[in-house]
């Protein structure tokens, strides 16, 4: 469910601008312009968050790709409800080109569906092709947002965060353990990721916010 396209005034769509803030100034030596969407386990909300993530940069007028990068189990043509008949496997494997890919979905933001489920998921993420359909997005994008697979179950995920500015990592409360959300984290730092933050979903409503986000701060 996108919980900010139709509530604009929202307790949750101030959350996600709130969110949305504290990307834009999470960094003050380096843009960060693409930006990983992971979990630790899967059914986090790490779909949900990176959907409603993309529509909140997109009414800041700013023009924003989302792309389902989890090859494995896509879920980003169901939110958004647009087809998956060509996506991204099908540009990195030559059979289909950026332009005939991508689905428009308003003024400002357009979807790149994952396309057909491929035998090698990780090799194809982690391949050329990759990086330079990356780059080329770049040039005409303001905000590239990639929604991968969990963690603890593939590599999919430390592989892209090695070609992007940075990672928010998603949790969910009462579900996720501490030690899972570790593990998590360490199998970024183990491939030099920039995290982000964390994102606490789930969370109930606390004086006016759903969810919490913790900054990359050293301790």
């Amino acid at each position: 469910m996108l919980g900010i396209n139709n509530k604009a005034k929202s307790v949750s769509a101030e959350s996600y601008k709130t969110l949305r803030t504290n990307i834009q100034y999470s960094s003050v030596d380096k843009k960060i312009k693409c930006i990983l969407i992971t979990s630790a386990e899967p059914a986090e909300g790490k779909s949900t968050t990176a959907s409603n993530l993309a529509i909140s940069f997109a009414e800041e007028d700013k023009k924003v790709i989302i792309i389902d990068c989890d090859l494995r189990k896509p879920s980003l043509h169901k939110k958004f409800r647009v087809s998956n008949v060509i996506g991204l496997s099908d540009i990195l494997v030559g059979k289909s080109t950026i332009d005939e890919s991508i689905t428009k979905f308003s003024e400002n933001l357009s979807i790149l569906t994952s396309g057909k489920t491929p035998p090698n998921p990780s090799e194809m993420l982690g391949s050329k092709n990759m990086t330079k359909l990356l780059e080329q997005i770049k040039s005409t994008y303001d905000i590239i947002i990639l929604d991968s697979a969990p963690l603890q179950a593939v590599t999919d995920a430390q592989i892209l965060s090695t070609k992007v500015d940075g990672t928010l990592l998603v949790v969910k409360a009462n579900k996720t353990k501490k030690e899972s959300m570790l593990q998590a984290k360490e199998l970024l730092e183990k491939v030099g990721a920039n995290i982000l933050g964390i994102v606490l979903n789930g969370v109930k409503e606390v004086r006016g916010k759903y969810y919490h986000y913790y900054g990359n701060e050293k301790e």
